[in-house]
C-alpha cells in the first residue's frame, strides 16, 4: 500500500514538473516586447535662439530667435516656419527656399540656446496644465503627470492637438487601448495640447 502510494506521488510530481517545463518553453516561443523607440532628434522651440550660417554670405547668415509664432524671418526668404523641425530639416528647407536666388546654397542651422519644450494637458484630468519635455514624453507619461484621468473622462477619446505647417493636425487617441497595447506609443511634441474630453 505504501509503494503503491509512494508511486502515484512520484508520478504526480512528474506530471507536475513536466507541465511547469512545458510551459516554460511556451513562454520562451513568445518574443519579448520591443523597447520603444525613442525620438532622438532635438525639435525646435518657440523662443530658442539659432545661428543659421549661409557659406560665404555674411549678408544672409543670422542670429535668430524663434518667435511664439514658430517662426523666423531671414533675408530674402521672409518667414519661415522652425517649431517642430529638427535643425536638418530646417536646414533643407532654408536651402530649398535661397535656390531662388543662390545657385547651390550651403545652409548650416545651429540651435545656440535652447528652450525648455513645453505640451499641455487639459480637460477631464486632475491637474490640468503644461507638462515639460526635458526627456521624450508620451501621452500615458503626460496624463500620469495630470494626476490621472478623472472618474467621467472620456477615455476612450482624447485628441491631441498638433500645429505644423498645414494647420492643426488633430491625432486620436484611446487610452483603454493604449494601456493593453504593446505599440509603439505616441510621443508628444512641443506645443501639442491633449484634450481630455468628457
Amino acid at each position: 500500500m505504501k509503494h503503491r502510494w509512494m508511486s502515484s506521488l512520484a508520478a504526480a510530481a512528474v506530471a507536475a514538473l513536466s507541465m511547469q517545463m512545458a510551459a516554460r518553453a511556451e513562454s520562451d516561443k513568445k518574443p519579448a516586447p520591443e523597447a520603444p523607440t525613442i525620438p532622438s532628434e532635438y525639435r525646435i522651440n518657440p523662443g530658442d535662439k539659432l545661428r543659421i550660417e549661409v557659406y560665404k554670405d555674411n549678408q544672409l547668415s543670422q542670429s535668430v530667435q524663434v518667435r511664439p509664432d514658430g517662426k523666423v524671418t531671414l533675408p530674402l526668404i521672409g518667414d519661415i516656419e522652425a517649431v517642430g523641425r529638427t535643425p536638418i530639416e530646417l536646414r533643407e528647407s532654408i536651402g530649398s527656399a535661397l535656390k531662388e536666388y543662390i545657385t547651390t546654397p550651403t545652409v548650416t542651422v545651429i540651435v545656440v540656446e535652447a528652450q525648455t519644450a513645453t505640451a499641455y494637458v487639459i480637460g477631464e484630468v486632475n491637474k490640468p496644465g503644461p507638462v515639460t519635455l526635458q526627456t521624450p514624453l508620451n501621452v500615458l507619461q503626460a496624463l500620469a503627470l495630470a494626476g490621472g484621468l478623472r472618474q467621467f473622462a472620456d477615455a476612450k477619446n482624447i485628441r491631441i492637438l498638433r500645429k505644423d505647417e498645414t494647420g492643426t493636425q488633430i491625432i486620436p487617441f484611446n487610452y483603454r487601448d493604449a494601456l493593453k497595447s504593446a505599440r509603439e506609443p505616441v510621443y508628444l511634441r512641443p506645443g501639442d495640447t491633449v484634450v481630455v474630453p468628457d
